[in-house]
């Protein structure tokens, strides 16, 4: 799952739940905005809106404020964008492909959907990698891909459903192979288990395991991205390795539906102008993070393709 992949046709005329402005629309913001994350302090998420926030605010002219509501697999966080007043003071991230779960699924199905937020833009694009530790027998994504081929290989996700998650089940799809995977609640528990020989390896991101890779603490085997990281230039694809396989998180940011069109137009023009400029670009790549705007048709297209693929994926 990519943004940079021909997108096709729009499926909207503007992002759902536009409206008209109404008198108080026009002088916004004349207060604080709220920033809602739906996961931990300290994880991806979390580090790419505190960094989001701190540069929003001279955009806006006014305090953001990052709020972490977590639990119900992200759908805690979620729920409380798309039920917040459709007032543009309650803004959030929205992950995919991990919000998918929580109402395509029989076992969960939520009421709230797409259709329950204004969808504004992309901020960042974080491709999904394989990591082993350093002693590792394995040197390559094929050495996992035969191992698994002869019996089982332990691997990690952070949660049913997510980006890492269907990235396994992809492979196995495509392969005819299955892996032992071990679901957490976090990349930090992953890196744990891994590092400590319980599991064989590591399904993280990009901007979780660069730093480690360049330190020597752990060893990415392969990048799920159409070419090289330019955070880790010296990890070969998983195309150059002969996988077919392009995926990752998005990070993109949402509104409750019914989002006034002033307040709509006064918040892509603010974050466009500050995940574009310089210093906010130069702190995402100090993060190993890549800002990547879509937005409006071309952002609800991904979306909507995206839940389409996880549906036939998942057999919801």
């Amino acid at each position: 799952m990519s943004i940079s992949r021909n997108l096709g046709a729009a499926v909207a005329a503007g992002v759902f739940g536009l409206v008209l402005a109404g008198p108080a629309a026009a002088d916004f913001p004349t207060r604080p905005v709220s920033l809602i994350v739906a996961y931990g302090a300290g994880g991806g998420t979390d580090v790419t809106a505190r960094m989001l926030a701190r540069d929003l605010e001279s955009a806006l002219g006014q305090p953001v404020t990052v709020q972490n509501i977590t639990g119900g697999g992200g759908w805690n966080g979620w729920a409380a964008i798309a039920n917040a007043d459709p007032d543009g003071y309650t803004i959030g991230y929205i992950n995919i492909p991990n919000i998918y779960a929580g109402y395509l699924s029989p076992d969960v199905s939520r009421d709230e959907n797409l259709d329950s937020f204004t969808l504004l833009m992309n901020h960042v694009t974080d491709y999904c990698v394989w990591a082993v530790a350093p002693n590792s027998p394995f040197q390559s994504v094929n050495d996992v891909m035969d191992a698994v081929a002869s019996g089982r290989v332990s691997i990690t996700a952070h949660g049913f459903g997510g980006d890492e998650h269907l990235a396994i089940m992809r492979m196995e799809a495509a392969h005819g192979v299955s892996f032992s995977i071990v679901h957490n609640n976090s990349t930090a528990d992953s890196i744990t288990q891994v590092l400590g020989g319980h599991v064989a390896v590591l399904g993280a991101n990009v901007s979780e395991v660069a730093t480690m890779h360049a330190n020597g603490e752990l060893r990415v085997i392969g990048v799920m991205s159409p070419e090289r990281s330019a955070f880790l230039p010296d990890v070969p694809t998983f195309r150059e390795q002969g996988f077919d396989q392009v995926w990752s998180v998005s990070r993109g940011i949402a509104a409750p539906a019914g989002l006034p069109a002033e307040v709509t137009a006064k918040l892509l023009d603010a974050l466009e102008t500050t995940i574009a400029s310089d210093a906010h670009r130069t702190a995402a790549e100090a993060l190993s993070l890549a800002p990547e705007v879509v937005k409006g048709d071309e952002y609800v297209s991904f979306l909507v393709e995206t839940e389409q693929e996880i549906k036939a994926l998942m057999g919801w």
